[in-house]
């Protein structure tokens, strides 16, 4: 009868002590989450010129388009297309036996007057002769020295040389063709001096000076230079509406005749608010830069951008001035987290 009793204090006892073993932990003490570091620029307005870009064509400051001045076969083009060439070098011979005979003709005609000459003037000396006589063969011999003058120059148009240090750049004919006057042979290009050939709008160029420098970017050589404005047209292209510029360049072995170029001409300032090239990312399409709010948590915000200035880029929407944007944000940045602002 005593162990009926006590059995239902036991099964209490052990339905007690199984609760206590299965009770659930308390699950309100989370970690805390640390801050991220971060370093924030103020984003300011700031007056800059408006940049027009031109294109243009960048062509070596000496060349020469080297014509023939007489007729004849060509008998000698001993260079090749690409060739350096130095001042004085032969570039064509053409044939003269004409002018050579000529200039035959003309020396043996100024030996004549010449002997002539001397002998009138013996007999002048001597009574035996006028000077009216004398007159007339010193104008006869002063024409034949303009005979063989002549007939020299002519001669030397018939050989061809450099003008100056450079590059043939183009071969226009060949040995055994027929050279006419004026028909061009060979084009040569100076090396190591170059320009850009350019034409700028009419409404900006009112604004350049010569000797103003401007920003040339070269892709095909992956350039950009600061060229110096050497010439300023004061005529317009009626046209074209645009002013003939020529923009030299500093001596650059990647620097090519007539590679493409692209010129920033600046234009009226104006008001544009920039943020450092660091603090833009991109996902996929969009421009977003992460700010730092009031109470120094991260806000993620879409912007839309527009040209790059000295390692800062304009922001056409979606900042205000006076906003704090985080340079390089780490990543896996997200929307609240809290920030440690760095000096």
């Amino acid at each position: 009868m005593k162990f009926i009793t006590t059995l239902p204090l036991m099964l209490a006892l052990a339905l007690a002590a199984g609760c206590a073993r299965h009770a659930p932990a308390d699950s309100t003490a989370a970690p805390a989450v640390p801050a991220t570091p971060a370093r924030v620029v103020i984003v300011r307005t700031e007056d800059l010129p408006a940049i027009t870009e031109i294109t243009g064509t960048v062509r070596p400051i000496r060349r020469a388009q080297l014509a023939a001045k007489v007729m004849g076969a060509i008998v000698e083009l001993p260079v090749t297309l690409g060739q350096r060439v130095r001042r004085g070098d032969l570039l064509v011979q053409i044939s003269a036996g004409e002018i050579n005979a000529r200039l035959t003709q003309a020396q043996s005609q100024l030996n004549a007057a010449q002997r002539d000459l001397e002998r009138e003037r013996g007999l002048l000396a001597k009574g035996a002769s006028t000077a009216e006589m004398v007159r007339g063969l010193e104008d006869r011999f002063a024409g034949a020295q303009a005979m063989v003058r002549e007939a020299e120059v002519l001669l030397g148009y018939a050989t061809i040389r450099a003008p100056f240090d450079g590059v043939v750049a183009r071969k226009l004919a060949n040995a055994g063709d027929l050279a006419s006057p004026g028909l061009p042979l060979i084009e040569l290009e100076g090396a190591g001096e170059f320009e850009v050939e350019a034409g700028v709008p009419d409404s900006l160029a009112a604004a350049l000076k010569v000797g103003a420098t401007l920003a040339v970017e070269l892709p095909a050589a992956g350039l950009t230079l600061s060229g110096q404005l050497a010439e300023l047209s004061s005529a317009a292209d009626a046209n074209a509406r645009t002013v003939p510029v020529k923009i030299t360049l500093p001596p650059n072995d990647a620097l090519r005749s007539g590679q493409f170029a692209r010129i920033q001409v600046p234009g009226p300032a104006r008001r544009a608010l920039l943020a450092p090239t660091t603090a833009v990312t991109t996902l996929g399409q969009m421009e977003r830069v992460f700010v730092a709010t009031d109470d120094n948590r991260s806000a993620l915000r879409l912007v839309k951008t527009g040209a790059v200035r000295d390692e800062r880029i304009e922001i056409l929407a979606g900042l205000a001035e006076g906003e704090r944007v985080l340079v390089n944000p780490p990543a896996g940045l997200r929307e609240g987290q809290r920030l440690e602002i760095q000096p």
